[in-house]
C-alpha cells in the first residue's frame, strides 16, 4: 500500500482504493479496473457479469450472503467504474497509464495537482470491503458498478435491468458525511458548432499573441455551482470584447478552454493578432482587477491570470463578423444558478454551466450542461439555450437527458438509515438532495419500486485537481456501511 495510506482505516476499504488509483479508469476507459474487480470478485467465491451497454460494459457482481443470513433481502450497492481526469496544465500526467500520485495534509488526501478520483473510488473501495473483508455481516449483496457516469451516465442509462434482482438499493456516490441523500437533478448536455470562415490575415505590423485565462478553481458543474466559481470561457470572451469595445483591433485565430461538460472552466486561451499589444496587456491588466473584485468571495484572487503571452500563430484568422457574434454569444448565455428551489430550502434548482469550447477545421464547437430537479424546467431553459446559439448561427444538437429523483419522505431504506445513523453517531443525519446527477435516477426508472438512498465520506472539489477526501469522514463512512447491511441482513 502507498506509503500515503500507512495507518489509514478500515485498511481493507483503504487497499482496495490503492488498487484502483493504479489503474486508469478515466470515462470511456475503464476496461482495467472492470477486469480487476471480476478477477477479485472470483478471487473471493463471488459470481459476476458484464453487459453490453458500452465497450467495456457494467459490472454486476453477485456476492452470498453471510452464512445464517441467506433469507435477507438482496441489497445493491452501486458506484460508477469511471473518474473525471483533470490536472493542471503544467502537470504532465497521463490518466490513461499513471497511477494518480497521493499526498496527504493532515487528515486530507489529495493527488499531486490532479483530480484524487475519489469519486467514486472511495465508493467502488468500500462495496468490494464488503466483498473481501470477513467481519462484515450482510445478506445476498448485488454490487453494481456502472461505467461512463462521468460523461452522461451513459452506463446506467443503457444497464440491462434484468441483471440486478434486488429492489433496496445502496447508492455510495455522496460527498458528504452526516447527509442522507433521497433526491437529484436531471440534466442535459447541449452542444453547438460555429462556422468562423477562416481566412488569411491581411496587412503588416500585427503582433500574434495568446491570451491566457488561468488560476481558477473550477469544481463540479452542479455541486459547485452555488459558489460563484469564475468561468474561464466567460471570462476570456469578456476581456476580448472588452478591448474590441476600446477600439483595439483584434483578429481571432483560436478560442478554446474547459475540459469537461460537467466541470467548471478553470482555464482558457485565445490565440489573435494585434497591432496594439501594450493597449491590450493594459486592458487585460484591468480585466484581472475586475475579477479579483468580483470574485473575491469564491475565488483565490492572487492566483487569478488573465494575461498576453508571445506566441507562434498561423496567419489564419476568423471573420470578424463570426468572431463578434460568437463573444456576443458567449456574453449572452446564462451560467451558474439560474433558480433556487422552493421545495427545499438551499437547493439550487436549476443551473447552467457554460463548460467547453473546442476549435478546428474552421469552427468553434461550445458544449454547455444544463440541470434541473424539475424536469419541465430543465427542458425550458435548454429550449431558450438552443435558441440562443441558433441566433448565432450555430448548428445545435440538444441531448434528451437523463431524469431527477424525486424524493420519497416515506422510504423504508431512508427511515432505517435515520434510525442506525442516530443510534451510532447520537444525532440525526441531514436530509438532503443535491444539485447534481446521481444514477439513482436512471436505476429508479428502469426498476419500479426499487428502494433507494445514498450516503458517502466527505469529498471536497470533486472534478478539479484540487479534490481531496478527509480520511476520517471514510472511516465514519464504513461504520454506517457496515451497520445498515448487519442490520437488513438480522431485521428483514
Amino acid at each position: 500500500m502507498d506509503e500515503t495510506l500507512k495507518n489509514a482505516e478500515p485498511v481493507s476499504l483503504w487497499g482496495h482504493f490503492d488498487e484502483i488509483r493504479k489503474l486508469p479508469h478515466p470515462s470511456e476507459h475503464e476496461g482495467p479496473v472492470a477486469d480487476w474487480v471480476c478477477r477479485l470478485a472470483e478471487q473471493h467465491g463471488a459470481s459476476w457479469v458484464r453487459d453490453s451497454a458500452t465497450p467495456v460494459g457494467n459490472v454486476v457482481i453477485r456476492v452470498p450472503a453471510t452464512p445464517g443470513h441467506e433469507g435477507a433481502p438482496i441489497v445493491i450497492l452501486q458506484g460508477h467504474l469511471d473518474m473525471v481526469g483533470e490536472k493542471d496544465n503544467a502537470v504532465e500526467h497521463d490518466f490513461l497509464k499513471d497511477p494518480i500520485k497521493l499526498r496527504k495534509e493532515g487528515d486530507l488526501l489529495y493527488a499531486c495537482d490532479t483530480t484524487l478520483g475519489a469519486d467514486n473510488a472511495i465508493g467502488l473501495a468500500a462495496a468490494l470491503a464488503c466483498l473481501t473483508d470477513p467481519d462484515v455481516v450482510h445478506g445476498p449483496l448485488e454490487l453494481l458498478f456502472t461505467v461512463e457516469e462521468e460523461t452522461g451516465l451513459t452506463g446506467a442509462r443503457s444497464l440491462d435491468a434484468s441483471l440486478l434482482q434486488g429492489k433496496i438499493l445502496l447508492n455510495l456516490d455522496s460527498e458528504e458525511h452526516g447527509a442522507l441523500y433521497i433526491g437529484c437533478a436531471g440534466g442535459a448536455d447541449t452542444v453547438a458548432t460555429l462556422a468562423v470562415d477562416p481566412r488569411p490575415l491581411a496587412g503588416d505590423g500585427w503582433t500574434p499573441l495568446k491570451v491566457v485565462v488561468g488560476g481558477l478553481r473550477g469544481g463540479h458543474s452542479g455541486i459547485d455551482i452555488p459558489f460563484g466559481r469564475a468561468n474561464a470561457l466567460l471570462l476570456l470572451a469578456a476581456a476580448l470584447q472588452r478591448a474590441l469595445q476600446l477600439g483595439i483591433d483584434l483578429q481571432l485565430a483560436s478560442f478554446a478552454g474547459g475540459s469537461k461538460h460537467n466541470a467548471i472552466p478553470r482555464e482558457a486561451e485565445a490565440l489573435l493578432f494585434t497591432r496594439e499589444p501594450e493597449r491590450l496587456a493594459e486592458v487585460l491588466r484591468r480585466e484581472a482587477i475586475a475579477a479579483f473584485v468580483r470574485y473575491v468571495g469564491s475565488e483565490i484572487v492572487e492566483a487569478i491570470r488573465i494575461e498576453a503571452q508571445p506566441a507562434q500563430v498561423a496567419p489564419q484568422v476568423w471573420n470578424p463578423l463570426v468572431r463578434d457574434r460568437f463573444l456576443a454569444l458567449l456574453a449572452s448565455l446564462p451560467h451558474g444558478v439560474i433558480r433556487m428551489s422552493e421545495a427545499v430550502p438551499g437547493l439550487v434548482e436549476t443551473s447552467n454551466n457554460v463548460a467547453v469550447a473546442v476549435f478546428g477545421e474552421g469552427a468553434v464547437k461550445l458544449t454547455l450542461s444544463s440541470r434541473s430537479s424539475v424536469n419541465e424546467e430543465l427542458r425550458r431553459v435548454q429550449q431558450g439555450i438552443v435558441l440562443l446559439l441558433q441566433a448565432a448561427g450555430c448548428e445545435v444538437h440538444a441531448d434528451e437527458g437523463y431524469p431527477g429523483w424525486q424524493p420519497d419522505l416515506q422510504s423504508p431504506i431512508l427511515h432505517r438509515l435515520d434510525r442506525i445513523y442516530t443510534e451510532l453517531f447520537g444525532s440525526a443525519p441531514a436530509r438532503k438532495a443535491i444539485h447534481a446527477g446521481l444514477e439513482c435516477g436512471l436505476l429508479g426508472a428502469k426498476v419500479p419500486g426499487m428502494d433507494m438512498i445514498s450516503f458517502g465520506p466527505d469529498i471536497f472539489s470533486p472534478h478539479s485537481p484540487t479534490e481531496h477526501v478527509s480520511i476520517p469522514s471514510v472511516a465514519l463512512f464504513w461504520k454506517l456501511l457496515k451497520a445498515v447491511l448487519a442490520d437488513l441482513a438480522k431485521n428483514p
